[in-house]
């Protein structure tokens, strides 16, 4: 099986001071086997995010770099995933602003044999990690 991490499930996972990075954490290694993935998206907002939030105290060099790091690392290494996908591939139940990017990221993961996994329980469709 191949999962599309999302932002919220890519920040978890990477950031050892997140609410979440033990229950992503342990859901990821009890996966073996399964390949894991990132794409544009999930890596800017990985970057953005932990950038902007002074709570996580780094700036964009340390998001991206911690991003590179995670993404080599030798048991778990994260794919890179291309995305191909235009504006007619948004789902139509991506009526809101703010569903946008889960509705890209879900069609996504679909057009290249993956799941979307993330910890928002409102993404149709979506893997919700448990």
């Amino acid at each position: 099986m191949r999962y599309l991490l999302d932002v919220s499930a890519l920040i978890a996972y990477g950031f050892r001071l997140h609410g979440f990075h033990d229950r992503v954490g342990a859901w990821i290694l009890s996966k073996k086997g399964n390949r894991f993935l990132t794409c544009s998206i999930t890596e800017l907002g990985f970057v953005r995010v932990l950038g902007n939030v002074r709570a996580y105290g780094m700036d964009v060099a340390q998001a991206r770099s911690l991003l590179i790091e995670l993404k080599a690392w030798g048991s778990l290494p994260l794919e890179f995933l291309p995305d191909g996908n235009d504006i007619s591939s948004l789902p139509q139940w991506a009526k809101s602003p703010a569903q946008t990017t889960d509705g890209h990221l879900l069609q996504l993961a679909k057009a290249h044999g993956a799941v979307l996994a993330t910890l928002d329980a409102g993404i149709p469709g979506a893997f919700l990690i448990p």
